[in-house]
């Protein structure tokens, strides 16, 4: 018995330390995809098979509103703020005004971020790259990558100076990298991420198990420590 998750990066790692138990307990395999929100709907819609979705709160609510994700089924796993990260044990730049920010990429042989067309992080931060009058001065440093995930793994194998930013869990989770702050204030980007259960489940029943595993009580500071900020 398999059951199928596509999931924004965001909530990886909130899904692998529950996998193993949740798999044992229900005996099923948990087939798990994780990248940008932005893939991940393309897929369901393209009909990848999947029994759970994981996205921002404003796509599943879309997926609802056109049948792809059941009515009723929606629930928030929490709050994501995007940040600012660097190589483990690299000095942490000053990230608290657009100021300090320009100078800390302007000093940066590399700038890491997720996909600025398809993952919710990647295209805020190209927005305040462009605010910042540093899209085209910078550009030949950008390293972009599908999702936030890989563009943190990338970055802890990266020589030299080198920033990053991406939502604050794919931070947290990725060994490497430490999160420096999160974007000051006139650039704060927090995205509401929730789950749905498809309408093509073809186990209802596990997918609601699921779902409940990863939004009750018992999960919630397992939540927090990953990045997320409670509703």
């Amino acid at each position: 018995m398999e059951l199928h998750l596509l999931s924004g990066g965001a909530a990886a790692g909130l899904v692998h330390p529950l996998k193993s138990q949740f798999e044992a307990k229900h005996g099923c395999d948990l087939r798990c995809t994780f990248s940008a929100v932005g893939a991940m709907k393309e897929a369901l819609l393209a009909g990848t098979p999947c029994d759970v979705v994981i996205l921002s709160q404003s796509l599943v609510q879309g997926l609802i509103d056109s049948g792809h994700v059941k009515a009723g089924s929606l629930k928030a796993l929490g709050k994501v703020k995007t940040g600012i990260a660097v190589k483990h044990a690299a000095p942490f730049p000053a990230i608290s005004t657009p100021a300090d920010l320009q100078a800390a990429f302007r000093k940066a042989e590399g700038i890491y971020f997720p996909d600025p067309q398809l993952a919710t992080a990647g295209i805020h931060f190209f927005k305040v790259l462009q605010t910042l009058g540093l899209a085209t001065e910078l550009a030949d440093r950008f390293r972009t990558y599908p999702n936030g995930a890989t563009a943190m793994k990338a970055m802890a194998q990266a020589t030299g100076q080198v920033i990053g930013c991406t939502q604050v869990t794919e931070i947290q989770y990725t060994e490497g990298v430490d999160l420096v702050g999160v974007l000051p204030p006139e650039f704060e980007l927090a995205t509401i991420y929730a789950l749905g259960i498809t309408s093509q489940t073809q186990q209802p029943m596990l997918a609601q198990a699921f779902s409940n595993t990863l939004t009750d009580a018992s999960t919630q500071a397992l939540r927090v420590a990953g990045g997320f900020e409670l509703l």
